[in-house]
């Protein structure tokens, strides 16, 4: 390193530093700078000044409440979405129930086997739904509030 004529020196000239970094990191580091168009050595030098920053906590934390933002909006969806099912499961039984009499003792032993060969078709049915079909959550609007009056009732 050259030192000025009067033997000072610059406050505001960089100084060099020798860095081994690991083949992988430096293939990373390598890759981002061209992606970039920038030096590896300026791109280090921002990372270096991100990770010893005063604000380098704060900007962890706002990175790590903006994460747990999109969980909690995730975790509202899925609540949503298994109270529409409760209540769409709660509404088909009790109309099942009102609207299907009781069977004679006779047919009863008939009426299990046809509800056997009656189940496996649903099954095959749901695993086409889930396979290929729209789901019910995405046919029903974002805006349907789960505490709306006359839900509950059917």
């Amino acid at each position: 390193m050259r030192e000025p004529a009067d033997g000072k020196e610059r406050p505001d000239k960089k100084k060099c530093l020798s860095v081994y970094l690991d083949p992988d990191l430096m293939r990373l580091l390598a890759d981002f700078a061209d992606r970039r168009g920038k030096s590896r050595s300026l791109v280090a030098e921002a990372a270096l000044a991100s990770f010893l920053s005063p604000d380098a906590d704060q900007q962890k934390e706002a990175a790590l409440v903006k994460r747990l933002d999109r969980i909690d909006r995730s975790l509202q969806r899925l609540e949503r979405d298994v109270g529409i099912l409760n209540e769409a499961f709660a509404i088909f039984i009790r109309s099942w129930l009102a609207s299907t009499p009781p069977l004679p003792e006779a047919a009863q032993a008939a009426a299990r086997a046809q509800g056997g060969e009656r189940y496996d078709r649903f099954l095959e049915a749901l695993g086409r739904r889930l396979a290929q079909g729209p789901r019910l959550r995405q046919e029903i609007s974002e805006d349907v509030q789960l505490s709306q009056p006359n839900m509950h009732e059917e």
